[in-house]
Order: structure tokens, then sequence, then C-alpha cells
């Protein structure tokens, strides 16, 4: 998905800063994008090496690109960072219960924290904060998993809803920092950032790459069931779908049709993009979930009933 995101940011003219562990595939990663540049005599593409679940690593990354970056701060930052290992949780180690959460839990939220730090401080009094400047703009990828936990995700998807609620409580937090921004008190603006920030989340559903192979050696049968008649996505469909959601301003950005509506059936206090149309949605997928909520409890039942357990149990490490 990152690769296929960079691509289409490519395509619309920006400057792409890549971050990966491999550095092999970020250069692979680096060709591809770049050929896909709007104007390749003008764009830059810088790559770097870090593992994210390293708090240090978060800060060091935002430094690079900031000096590669003619000593400014990024505008866009998205935390796609991910990996899922599915399986039922007695079934797996601590030790891959707690690196599921470091990937998709913390490599967010370290980079999350140290670049909202760098935003938001304190503008200089000698360089009044201007409105008109554009906004800039943090993005964490979640997962359709957030809505709704199933026999087989518990590794996984509670990280996922995690990033959700640190996404909603992002986007209200955010609002401190703005309207300090058009405070008429010259000491408040003077402690305010010099640009206003914009918090999305972006929730993908299936998406067909060799992390879905992956998936699905550890995946249990019964989640296989589960997710039976679910749409799939190239990466370059959930990029595509992703990145309109984000230019039509939404803050929580769904890629297909049964993400919207599990989206819509629990958003609770999350922001909506289309009020009218995501209450009448939801109001009806809530009344679906009466039936489809009992039927999924049923066939993991039912399972079991007529399969055992078919237990895999891990290491406890």
């Amino acid at each position: 998905m990152g690769r296929a995101l960079g691509k289409v940011l490519s395509s619309k003219g920006a400057n792409v800063v890549l971050v990966a562990r491999d550095p092999s595939k970020l250069a692979s990663a680096k060709d591809y994008i770049a050929s896909a540049a709007k104007s390749p005599t003008k764009q830059r593409f810088l790559t770097i090496s870090a593992d994210v679940t390293n708090p240090a690593e978060s800060q060091r990354i935002l430094d690079e690109t900031t000096t590669w970056n003619h000593n400014q701060p990024p505008d866009v930052v998205w935390a796609n960072a991910g990996s899922a290992h599915p399986s039922l949780f007695t079934d797996t180690s601590l030790s891959t219960l707690r690196a599921q959460m470091d990937i998709n839990y913390w490599g967010a939220a370290y980079i999350a924290h140290a670049t909202l730090r760098q935003w938001f401080a304190p503008t200089s009094t000698k360089a009044p904060v201007s409105q008109s400047q554009q906004p800039r703009h943090f993005l964490i990828t979640s997962s359709s998993a957030a809505y709704v936990g199933i026999a087989g995700y518990a590794p996984y998807s509670p990280a996922k809803a995690a990033l959700r609620n640190l996404a909603d409580s992002l986007y209200s937090e955010v609002n401190l920092y703005n309207g300090a921004r058009r405070s008429t008190d010259a000491a408040i603006v003077a402690n305010a950032p010099e640009r206003d920030v914009k918090v999305h989340i972006v929730m993908p559903g299936t998406i067909m790459t060799e992390g879905l192979e992956k998936e699905n050696a550890t995946k249990h049968p019964v989640t296989k069931i589960l997710e039976e008649g679910d749409p799939k996505q190239t990466e370059d469909e959930v990029a595509a779908a992703a990145i309109k959601g984000l230019e039509r301003g939404e803050y929580m950005v769904t890629t297909q049709w049964l993400g919207y509506v599990m989206k819509v059936s629990m958003m609770g206090g999350s922001a909506r993009a289309r009020w009218l149309l995501d209450t009448v949605v939801g109001g009806l997928a809530n009344v679906a979930w009466l039936f489809i909520g009992p039927d999924m409890d049923h066939k993991v039942y039912e399972f079991g009933k007529r399969m055992g357990i078919l237990s895999k149990r891990q290491d406890q490490s």
C-alpha cells in the first residue's frame, strides 16, 4: 500500500520520502515511485532505512527529512507501517502479541508524537502567523478490522482499534492549537504553531499483496469462513480510493463499500464527512447487524461443533 500511495502522490507532483527497514526494498520502491513523477526534473525523492518500532528512530526520520527539505518540516506525514499475524488468541505467543502492537500501534504513535511536537512548536513573534497558509496533514493507516472484532484477529485488530481512538483524540486535540492561531491576544498567537494541522485516518480492507499470502498462512480456517465474500482490492485501488477520500476532505476514509458500511454503523463520536448519508446508512447498518452479528457467531459455533478447535499453539515467550 505504501508503494502505491507513493506512486499516486508522485504523479500529483509531490516530493516523497520513503521509510522502511530493508534498504534494497527502499531502493526498488524509490525507482518505482520516481518513474511516475509528474515533473521528473523538479521532484525529489529520499529513502530512509529505519525501524519505526524504535521511538528514537521517529525523531531521526523527521530530522533527516527536515534537513533534506531545505530545513522545512514536511507538509504531510503518513504513518502507514503495519503487518497482520491473524491466529487464535491463545495460539499466539506473547512475543507475537507484543510485536503486533509495536508495529501496528506504537509505530504510528511514535511518529505522531515526534511530528506533532515539531509542528506545534511556537512561532516567533517576529513572524506573525499567516491564516492563508495551507494546513499540514498527519495521516494514519488503520484497518476496517478496527470496527469489528472477529475470531482469529485478536493479535491484530486491537492495535488497529487503538489507532482509531488515537486519531479521534488527535482530531479533537489539534483544535486547541488551530484555535490559538486565531486568537486576538498576541501572546497566545506567539505560542501557537505557524500552520493549521489536520488529522486523518484511512481504513482499508483486504489488500491483495504478498502480505495477504503470509497472513493466510497463519489464519485459522474459521477466520477465512467469516471473511468469505469480503471485497478485495489491489494496492493501486486502495491508494487511489484513500487519496480520493482525503482530497474530499474526509477525516475517516474507507476504501470500499463494506468498509464504509462498517464505519457508519460504528462511528460513535468520530467526525462525519457526509453527516446525513452516514447517519441514514449507519441506522440501516445497525439494523443489519441484528442479523449479521448472530450469523457470524453461529458460523464460529458450528465450526467448533463440526471441526473442533484446530489449535496450533506457539511458544509463549
